[in-house]
């Protein structure tokens, strides 16, 4: 973890003073609980509750019971029974009274969390964990190509190895059922442990691997949300959300849990805005419900034909106009009613500095690119009315057939037949000279 390279002696993380190596999947503070209670001090007679909080790998957390009573803190690692026997090896996330909170939210009881805490992990049970740890990735890649030789429509998303690595669990993602004997078999073979299949949903399996989401930070699900909600589209229909699966949609493939941290808010707001607000009846016309901007309580319409110009009218005003209509009555334009306020108005900012490249408008490549396409259908435009050249500039009158032509010599002067220079016959001489007689 650390670089080694810096004056410092190595940039090695704080925290748990494992220098980054405690094998925590994704830091030391993923899906960690506050403990507000940990700096009161307990009554005399009071018994702490004697059931803890541990993690394993990924957001798995199980109560266990502390029979012996063993003094442990938030991070440490112990060893806890298991329902196939042997033990695993987990991290101490909460202990005393928010415990017995936890439980009661999650529907746990007593009866249902029947396994104990052993003992502190060891020396040689933090080895053979880690030994485990490091077999994963590769029992991961061997166990997909034999489910791919098998032809199972099934997807292996991760794969847990027991602390004492006798038994290891596959997560899996399915669309229906999977017939999955054969291919225990073959991992049995293949890696000598006990297997188990566990089917698990998209949001689980995104838990599990982690990732980066569209806002830029980790993935909710796989560093602090545990319980998963459902989301439907009504919910980006109250927020004027556009519906576009491709924005709404996560790493899962499913609806973002997002959606619903704000919903609440946009409920208690549309609580003032009219319904059945769609249409404003006018002498002027029908005006149409264009846009709510629900937070500044103002509508935006528009009338038939005029779809650019937005009039922006209170709530208030626009109950109003709603009860002039169911009893008859029209207001003349809603022009006359619009709100006008310096905030609508789009004044231009000012900057301290110079913009010397246009890096304020967010619009700047589109602008650029509608100049660059303006100037190249002006030059079609020049070429296509430019004049073509012709050979034939002026219309030539019409020539007498009977005279005779005047050949335009370079002095200038105009050659007719009587004053042409008589051509040379010495060649037509020499060549006749030439000729042999014919033979007889």
């Amino acid at each position: 973890m650390g670089c080694g390279s810096c004056s410092s002696g190595g940039c090695t993380p704080g925290g748990c003073k494992s220098n980054g190596s405690c094998l925590t999947d994704g830091g030391c503070s993923k899906l960690d609980v506050y403990d507000w209670l940990s700096d009161m001090d307990l009554p005399s007679n009071f018994k702490p509750f004697p059931y803890v909080e541990i993690r394993f790998k990924g957001a798995r957390k199980d109560f266990y019971r502390n029979d012996e009573n063993i003094y442990l803190e938030a991070g440490e690692l112990v060893a806890v029974e298991t329902t196939t026997g042997g033990y695993d090896i987990g991290h101490v996330t909460l202990t005393g009274e928010l415990v017995r909170m936890q439980m009661k939210r999650k529907r746990v009881t007593e009866e249902k969390a029947p396994l104990k805490i052993y003992r502190k992990a060891t020396t040689q049970d933090v080895d053979k964990w880690k030994n485990a740890k490091e077999k994963e990735s590769e029992t991961m890649h061997k166990a997909r190509t034999i489910a791919l030789e098998l032809g199972l429509a099934m997807k292996l998303s991760d794969v847990e190895y027991q602390g004492d690595r006798s038994k290891a669990t596959f997560y899996y993602t399915a669309e229906g059922r999977v017939d999955f004997r054969e291919l225990i078999k073959k991992l049995a073979e293949s890696f000598r442990v006990r297997i188990e299949m566990r089917q698990i949903g998209m949001r689980q399996e995104a838990s599990r691997l982690g990732g980066i989401g569209s806002c830029g930070r980790e993935l909710c699900c796989s560093t602090w949300l545990t319980d998963f909600k459902t989301v439907s589209t009504s919910a980006a229909r109250y927020q004027n959300l556009s519906l576009n699966t491709l924005k709404l949609a996560g790493q899962c493939g499913k609806l973002k849990c997002c959606l619903n941290y704000e919903l609440d808010t946009y409920m208690d707001a549309l609580k003032t805005i009219p319904n059945h607000a769609d249409r404003l009846k006018t002498e002027k016309g029908e005006a149409r419900l264009q846009k709510t901007d629900i937070f500044k309580q103002i509508m935006w319409f528009s009338y038939f034909g005029e779809d650019n110009t937005w009039i922006p009218v209170e709530v208030d005003r626009v109950k109003e106009i709603q009860e002039m209509n169911k009893k008859g009555e029209k207001p003349e334009d809603l022009r006359d009613l619009a709100l006008i306020t310096e905030e609508l108005k789009v004044a231009e900012k000012s900057f301290d500095y110079e913009n010397v490249v246009g890096q304020d408008s967010l619009t700047r490549l589109d602008e650029k690119a509608r100049k660059n396409k303006n100037n190249t259908r002006n030059k079609n435009r020049n070429k296509n009315t430019r004049p073509e050249k012709s050979t034939v500039t002026t219309e030539s009158k019409p020539q007498n057939t009977t005279a005779e032509p005047k050949i335009k010599t370079l002095d200038g002067v105009a050659s007719t037949p009587e004053n042409r220079p008589k051509k040379n016959n010495r060649n037509k001489n020499r060549r006749n000279n030439n000729k042999k007689p014919d033979q007889d």
